[in-house]
């Protein structure tokens, strides 16, 4: 009787190539990027930045292949590599908006190319899929948030333009949501601050109004006058355009306008850099006055060291 003889001998692995790796490491990134999605009326939307590599742009358009295979619903995804790409000739990092659809995706082109705007050096426009170059990507948290933004906004479904759109709040809202973090005074409270010498912070009273609107109404002498549209650059103490005495954060500042509306917004602003002290005057300049306070106060101690202390210019009317 014959005996079948049988090779069992381990047959070696196929041996893998670059080719492999690139695609399986794109695979990897798809799966991150759809983790990291959110939901948008129905539609799945993500940013995904990665390193640069070699052909980027090639190897993000695989990346968009996976996500594509993955989701059969509606999707929408910017993918960017950052970093300095290892080809030197090469002066701009790849983005690449890819979707499920011509509209999501023509959309986020509109979006994306106002938003960086100057930075765009060519582009690529395959209908769901859009290949651009674009310098210094990913350099800034602007970038990132800035292409959420698009993502979001690109996929949104059209919305009766007589109602609010979703997350939208009226200005009572924002009004109360800022003043909920401030401690108001009122003018008879702001006067005392300004000339308590044993106040333990430096206290400033900043009019932030406009220059037609204090010509109009009158002012306070020995106020600071920084209009609102400056007012951050002024007073963060990280900015190189702040004023000689922003520099430290427990400034006790009090901003009033002319009826104390617009102030709240602003000391509510001042809140997001750091300065918690920050608040503003109820009622305004017009409550000042109605009080029969002063129409000047004591300049800062500061004052005469800095060139942040403006005198009034008008006198009350």
């Amino acid at each position: 009787m014959s005996v079948a003889i049988v090779d069992n001998a381990v047959q070696p692995a196929k041996r893998r190539t670059l080719a492999d790796v690139r695609n399986q490491v794109a695979q990897e990134l798809a799966i991150k990027a759809i983790t990291k999605a959110h939901i948008v009326d129905g539609a799945r939307v993500g940013v995904y930045f990665t390193f640069s590599k070699k052909e980027d742009d090639q190897f993000l358009r695989l990346v968009a292949t996976h996500i594509e295979y993955r989701l059969p619903t509606d999707y929408l995804f910017a993918l960017a590599t950052t970093g300095s790409p290892p080809d030197t000739t090469v002066t701009a990092n790849s983005l690449v908006i890819c979707g499920s659809s011509d509209d999501f995706v023509q959309r986020a082109i509109l979006l994306a190319s106002s938003k960086f705007l100057g930075r765009v050096e060519s582009v690529v426009n395959e209908g769901t899929v859009w290949i651009a170059a674009v310098r210094n990507i990913g350099s800034s948290s602007y970038d990132e948030a800035a292409l959420w933004d698009v993502v979001c906004k690109s996929v949104r479904a059209p919305i009766d333009p007589l109602c609010p759109p979703p997350g939208s709040r009226s200005i009572d809202q924002i009004l109360s949501d800022a003043r909920s973090k401030l401690q108001r005074v009122t003018p008879q409270q702001a006067y005392e601050e300004l000339h308590d010498p044993t106040f333990p912070m430096p206290v400033f009273l900043v009019d932030i109004r406009p220059a037609a609107q204090r010509e109009r109404e009158g002012g306070i002498h020995g106020s600071l006058i920084i209009e609102r549209n400056v007012l951050e650059w002024r007073f963060d103490p990280r900015c190189e355009a702040r004023l000689a005495i922003a520099d430290r954060y427990d400034l006790k500042i009090i901003v009033y306008c002319q009826e104390g509306y617009t102030s709240s917004l602003a000391a509510a602003a001042l809140h997001e850099l750091g300065l918690l002290n920050a608040t503003d005057i109820i009622g305004g300049y017009a409550a000042w006055k109605a009080a029969g306070l002063p129409g000047q106060i004591k300049p800062p101690s500061t004052a005469a060291d800095s060139e942040s202390y403006v005198p009034s210019e008008i006198s009350e009317s």
